[in-house]
C-alpha cells in the first residue's frame, strides 16, 4: 500500500471499497423511490425505453438497474405486464403504518387500520428510521407471528437528528442520541464543520438509509460537550422535535401587545375588581392562569333557608389576545403545551403573554373568563353544582399565595402564616369549607383515589441534581384541584347543552385483556373487582379502599393503575373513567395547554351566538363534506394532534429527568442502597431507591444461577430450582453497578444476604454454644528457669518440713527454761 494511502484514512477506505466492488457495479442506479415514482406517475405501463427516459438513464439498461427492477418485482413493488412493460402495484395490496424503533435494533409497525402491531426484524429496520411511514407485506411467519417485509417508504420522518460526533477507523460518524435509531450517520470529509470528536452535534441527513447503505449527513450545528450545563435539555428538544424559538412574526406580534388592560377592553365585561380573588400556586410558579373566590349564600325559598356556596373560578382570557390564524396561534398549536424541565420551561406562548398581560398577577387588572357556580352545602346532593354561568369579566387579584402559606394559615389562623394573609383569611376558610363538601361528593361519586409519591428535583447552579425530594400534597393542593374540576365539568356540560362541538378530556375504562389480567391477579389474593365485564370507577374505588390496610396494598394499587388506559383529547363524549365524570374537559389552563384555549373559544362563540370551528388543513376531497361532518373531522384530527403533542412533551421531560438522574447516580457507583421493586419484566427487575428516588434495573443474570420464569399475571420472577420469587414492592438491597448515560440506563446488582428473608432466617437461627478453648501457659519467670515442676514441688515440701522442725525446737527450749526458774 502506498504511503499516501497509509497517511490518508479516507483515501485508504476508498481504495478498499473500490477493490471490493464487483466489476459490473453501477454507482448511478436510481433508487427504489425514484423508480416507484416513475412507474406510478404514469397511468399506463412503461416500456424500458420510456422508463429510461423518465429516470434519465441511457439504453440499454445497466446490469445493476436490471437487477434492481427484478428485485422490486420479487418484493411486490412493481410487476411486468405480458408485453414486457413495467407498472407499479397498487397500495391496496400492502399494509400501511408507522415505524417505531426499539433500542435493541428491531422495531414495530403501528398500522393505520388500528390492527395489532407487526414485528419488524433488524434486517428490515436497516432500511428505515424511527417514525418513517411505510408499506409492508406479509412474507411468512416467524415464531408463530407474521414476518413482514418493507415494500416501500412512503414518507421519511427524520431529516435532522442530534448525536455524538466520533471518528472511528478513519471515518467520521454521528451516533444518534435517540436509542430508537440504531444507524450511525456517515459524515463525508469536509462536511463536519468545526465539530470535534466527542461533541454533541445536529446533523442534516442528505441520504436516507436503504437496503445496502447507511444514512449520510452533514453537521449543521455544534452544541458543545456532553457535560456542558443544560446540554440534556438541548438534546431533548431536538431529539423529540420540541419547538423552542418563536417565529419572527410571533415575536413581532407579541412585542405589540399591551402591558396593561386598555380602556376599551373593559366594555361588555362584568366588573369584579372589588371581589377579593386570590391565586394559589407553587413557590416557583411564574404564570398565574386561575384565581378563586368563595362565599356562603342562602338559596332557600321563603322562610326556609338552604345553605350553599358560591364559587367563582376566574381563568385568564387568553383567547382575547391570541386570535385564530395569527402567528402566535400558529406557534401555539405547533407546541400544543408548555414543556417543563428542571430549571427551565419552554412556554406555549411568548413571555409577554404567559408572564405578562395574561398572568393574573396581584394588584393589577386582568381580563378573565369566569365560571360562576352555586354548590349545594347540605342535603343528599351536597357537593353538586346546582347552577352555573359563564361570562367575560375583569378582576383585580388581591393576593398571590402559595400552597404552603394557605395550609399554614388553615392550621394556625392566629399564627404567622395566618397573619400574613389575614386580609383574605375569611375567603380562604370559606374555600376550605367548600373543599370538604366537594371531597365528600368525590368519594360518593366513586372517583378513584390513588396514593402515589411524586418527586421534585432540586438542582444546583450548574444544572446538576443536588437532591430529589418527595412532594407532599396537603389540603391546599386538593382545594384548588377540586375547584378546577368543578369548573372543567361545567365547561363540558355548557358545550354539550348548547349542542356545540369541542375537545373533551376522555379517559376510557380498562381494555378486556388488561381487565382479565387484573382479575386473574386479584383471584390469587382472594380479592374481587366487581362490575362484570364493564366495571365502573366506583368498583375500582371500592377495591382500592378494601385493600388499603393490606401489606400488599402498593402492589394492588400498581396493578389497578396499569389496567387503565391513557387519557386523550377527543370530540367523543365518553367521560372520564378515573374521575367518575360523565363529561369532562380542560378549561382552566389556557396559558399552557392549547386544548383549554380551544374550549375558551367555543364558550365565547356560544356567548356571542356564533359557531366556532378551528381552521385546520384537510384533504381536497374532504372539502366537499357537509359542514357538520367536516367540523367533526377537524375536531377529531385536532384531538389526535394535541394528544400527540402532550405525549411528546412528557417524553422530553422524562428524557431530561432520566439524563440528570444518571449523571447524579454516576457519583454513587459502588454504594449500596435499600429499595423496592417497582417493575418486573422477563429480562429483570426495576428497583427504585428509597432515599434517592431513582429507578434502575437489576438484570436477570444478576439474580443468581437459577433459571427465572416471568409470570405476567402476577408480575413476578420465580426461580425454577430455588423457588425464590421477586414481586412488585418487594424490599431489596442493591449496589449501583453501572450507569449508561447515552441509553439513560442505571444498572444495579443485588447485595446477597441482605434481603428481608435472608435477615429473618439469620435472626431465627439459634446460636451455638461457644466452645471453651484452653489458654496457653504464660511465659516462665526468670527465677524458675532451670528447674522442673517436680523439683520445685519437692523443694517446697522440704522447706515446709524444715519450717515445722524449727517451730517445734523453739517451743521445747522455751518450756525448759520455764521449769528452771526458782520460786520466791
Amino acid at each position: 500500500m502506498s504511503k499516501k494511502l497509509i497517511n490518508n484514512p479516507e483515501a485508504q477506505n476508498e481504495a478498499f471499497t473500490q477493490s471490493e466492488l464487483p466489476p459490473d457495479f453501477d454507482p448511478d442506479i436510481p433508487s427504489r423511490e425514484r423508480i416507484l415514482a416513475a412507474v406510478r406517475g404514469d397511468e399506463h405501463a412503461l416500456t424500458e425505453q420510456e422508463l429510461a427516459k423518465v429516470l434519465g438513464v441511457a439504453m440499454p439498461l445497466s446490469v445493476g438497474l436490471g437487477r434492481r427492477l427484478r428485485a422490486m418485482e420479487r418484493d411486490g413493488q412493481i410487476y411486468a405486464t405480458p408485453d414486457g412493460k413495467w407498472k407499479g402495484n397498487s397500495h391496496a395490496d400492502f399494509i400501511a403504518g408507522r415505524v417505531v424503533g426499539h433500542r435493541d435494533g428491531f422495531g414495530f409497525l403501528v398500522r393505520k387500520d388500528g390492527q395489532p402491531d407487526l414485528f419488524l426484524s433488524p434486517r428490515e429496520m436497516a432500511k428505515v428510521l424511527h417514525g418513517d411511514q411505510v408499506l409492508v407485506k406479509v412474507a411468512g411467519e416467524y415464531r408463530g407471528k407474521p414476518d413482514v417485509m418493507i415494500v416501500e417508504v412512503t414518507e421519511r420522518h427524520t431529516s435532522k437528528l442530534v448525536g455524538r460526533f466520533l471518528r472511528e477507523r478513519g471515518a467520521f460518524i454521528v451516533v444518534p442520541e435517540d436509542q430508537r435509531i440504531k444507524h450511525d450517520i456517515l459524515i463525508p470529509a469536509g462536511e463536519h464543520g468545526d465539530a470535534e470528536s466527542g461533541q454533541v452535534v445536529t446533523v442534516q441527513i442528505t441520504q436516507q438509509p436503504d437496503r445496502h447503505r447507511q444514512p449520510i449527513g452533514r453537521v449543521i450545528e455544534v452544541l458543545g460537550e456532553i457535560d456542558d450545563p443544560g446540554m440534556e435539555i438541548e438534546i431533548a428538544v431536538r431529539k423529540f422535535e420540541v419547538p423552542v424559538d418563536f417565529s419572527e412574526a410571533t415575536q413581532a406580534q407579541a412585542a405589540k401587545l399591551p402591558s396593561h388592560v386598555l380602556p376599551d377592553e373593559y366594555k361588555n365585561r362584568v366588573d369584579l375588581r372589588d371581589v377579593p380573588f386570590i391565586t394559589i400556586d407553587g413557590e416557583d410558579a411564574r404564570d398565574f392562569d386561575d384565581a378563586v373566590y368563595c362565599e356562603p349564600v342562602d338559596i332557600g325559598k321563603g322562610a326556609r333557608p338552604r345553605m350553599a356556596w358560591r364559587l367563582l373560578v376566574a381563568i385568564a382570557d387568553v383567547s382575547h389576545y391570541v386570535r385564530p390564524g395569527s402567528a402566535i396561534d400558529d406557534d401555539a398549536i405547533e407546541r400544543g403545551t408548555s414543556v417543563y424541565f428542571p430549571r427551565r420551561v419552554i412556554p406555549m406562548l411568548p413571555e409577554t403573554l404567559s408572564n405578562g398581560i395574561c398572568s393574573l398577577n396581584p394588584a393589577v387588572d386582568r381580563l378573565v373568563m369566569v365560571c360562576d357556580m352555586v354548590v349545594l352545602a347540605d342535603g343528599p346532593k351536597s357537593g353538586t353544582v346546582s347552577a352555573y354561568q359563564f361570562y367575560e369579566a375583569v378582576i383585580h387579584s388581591h393576593s398571590r399565595t402559595t400552597y404552603t402559606e394557605i395550609w399554614g394559615a388553615l392550621q394556625q389562623p392566629a399564627g404567622p402564616a395566618g397573619q400574613q394573609v389575614k386580609h383574605v383569611l375569611p375567603q380562604i376558610e370559606h374555600l376550605y369549607s367548600l373543599y370538604r363538601v366537594l371531597a365528600e361528593r368525590r368519594t360518593a361519586r366513586g372517583a378513584i383515589d390513588f396514593d402515589t409519591v411524586e418527586t421534585k428535583i432540586i438542582c444546583n447552579p450548574l444544572g446538576r441534581i443536588e437532591r430529589i425530594e418527595p412532594l407532599v400534597r396537603n389540603d391546599a393542593h386538593k382545594l384548588i384541584e377540586e375547584c378546577m374540576l368543578a369548573a372543567n365539568t361545567c365547561a363540558a356540560d355548557y358545550i354539550v347543552r348548547n349542542r356545540k362541538q369541542g375537545l373533551f378530556r376522555v379517559h376510557e375504562g380498562p381494555t378486556p385483556p388488561k381487565l382479565e389480567a387484573l382479575r386473574e391477579y386479584l383471584r390469587s389474593l382472594g380479592l374481587q373487582l366487581e362490575g362484570g365485564d364493564e366495571p365502573t370507577s366506583e368498583d375500582y374505588a371500592k377495591l382500592v379502599q378494601a385493600a388499603r390496610g393490606r401489606p400488599d396494598f402498593a402492589v394492588i394499587q400498581t396493578m389497578c393503575l396499569r389496567s387503565m388506559q391513557q387519557a386523550i383529547y377527543s370530540p367523543e363524549r365518553t367521560g372520564h373513567f378515573g374521575l367518575a365524570y360523565p363529561l369532562y374537559t380542560h378549561f382552566t389552563s389556557p396559558i399552557r395547554r392549547y386544548p383549554d384555549l380551544l374550549v375558551h373559544r367555543v364558550i365565547k362563540s356560544i356567548l356571542h351566538k356564533q359557531n366556532y370551528v378551528p381552521n385546520l388543513a384537510i384533504e381536497p376531497l374532504e372539502e366537499s363534506l357537509p359542514a357538520t361532518k367536516k367540523a367533526a373531522l377537524i375536531w377529531e384530527r385536532l384531538g389526535a394532534l394535541l394528544s400527540a403533542r402532550e405525549r411528546r412533551a412528557d417524553d422530553a421531560s422524562r428524557d431530561v429527568e432520566a439524563w440528570l438522574k444518571c449523571w447524579f447516580v454516576k457519583e454513587h457507583i459502588g454504594e449500596e442502597y435499600s429499595g423496592h421493586i417497582t417493575g418486573v419484566a422477563s429480562f429483570g427487575l426495576f428497583v427504585t431507591l428509597d432515599t434517592l428516588y431513582v429507578e434502575g434495573m437489576v438484570h436477570v443474570s444478576e439474580l443468581g444461577a437459577d433459571y427465572f420464569q416471568y409470570n405476567e399475571a402476577f408480575n413476578e420472577l420465580r426461580g425454577e430450582r430455588t423457588g425464590i420469587r421477586y414481586r412488585l414492592t418487594d424490599a431489596v438491597q442493591v449496589q449501583v453497578a453501572r450507569v449508561d448515560l447515552e441509553a439513560r440506563r442505571i444498572e444495579f446488582r443485588l447485595v446477597k444476604g441482605t434481603s428481608f428473608k435472608a435477615l429473618k432466617a439469620a435472626a431465627q437461627t439459634p446460636e451455638k454454644a461457644e466452645r471453651h478453648i484452653k489458654k496457653a501457659a504464660s511465659t516462665k519467670p526468670p527465677a524458675l528457669k532451670g528447674t522442673t515442676a517436680s523439683e520445685r514441688r519437692a523443694a517446697l515440701k522440704q522447706s515446709e518440713r524444715d519450717a515445722k522442725r524449727t517451730t517445734r525446737s523453739a517451743s521445747k527450749s522455751s518450756s525448759a527454761g520455764a521449769r528452771k526458774t526458782p520460786r520466791r
